[in-house]
């Protein structure tokens, strides 16, 4: 069984190539790390994967969806519903608190879980934090707050683009034991993409993206 697709992939910006021929799949549950140089692609790639951006060739499907096949409505609802993001610079937004930070994807979809917005606050550890603001919070606590987020609608798919970049090697280690343990008992599929060997030696498969595609490492 196959959750998410990537076939024959390729992307360029005018005449410059970024990456093409990129094929790989990722099961239900799997998580996947993506490495590579510097410039190869890597974001570019992941947000092809949620259909933040468009490529060039090939195809990318989730399930029984083509993404290529949709507008960017479509793609935007199919987001919503199916993808929770973590980014390197954490992407809270400073004048919401914890709790609302949290709870914007189900508010995204109609809903108004309270109850489950506290239960993913309690998990990443930050329980009684609801009510602060970001800038009251560190780095690490930060980046809880926005595993909490991706994850809170329950999504099938997570997307991470070094999520450890910003944070200091235990706190690193500590946020990335926080997002498997997560990850996992969500039962969502994971992609990284990531310089962290650290991280990536977590993952139950690391691909190598270069210009030409993408392979095990």
């Amino acid at each position: 069984m196959t959750l998410l697709r990537v076939d024959g992939l390729g992307k360029h910006y005018g005449s410059t190539p970024v990456f093409a021929n990129v094929r790989f799949s990722v099961a239900p549950g799997e998580f996947v790390a993506i490495v590579g140089d510097s410039g190869v692609g890597k974001s570019t790639l992941l947000n092809c994967l949620a259909g933040l951006d468009t490529w060039d060739t090939g195809s990318i499907t989730q399930g029984a969806t083509d993404l290529g096949q949709l507008d960017d409505t479509a793609r935007a609802l199919w987001r919503r519903a199916h993808v929770g993001f973590v980014f390197q610079a954490f992407h809270v937004l400073p004048h919401l608190d914890v709790a609302q930070n949290v709870a914007l994807p189900l508010m995204l979809l109609g809903q108004s879980e309270p109850e489950r917005v506290q239960h993913m606050l309690t998990a990443v550890g930050l329980q009684g934090l609801g009510a602060r603001l970001p800038q009251q919070l560190s780095g690490g606590q930060l980046q809880r707050v926005a595993i909490a987020r991706a994850l809170v609608h329950r999504p099938a798919l997570l997307l991470a683009d070094e999520p450890t970049g910003n944070l200091d090697p235990t706190t690193a280690t500590r946020v990335m034991d926080l997002l498997l343990a997560q990850t996992r008992e969500h039962g969502a599929s994971l992609v990284l993409v990531t310089h962290s060997d650290a991280a990536a030696a977590r993952a139950d498969r690391v691909l190598r993206l270069t210009a030409d595609g993408i392979a095990p490492h």
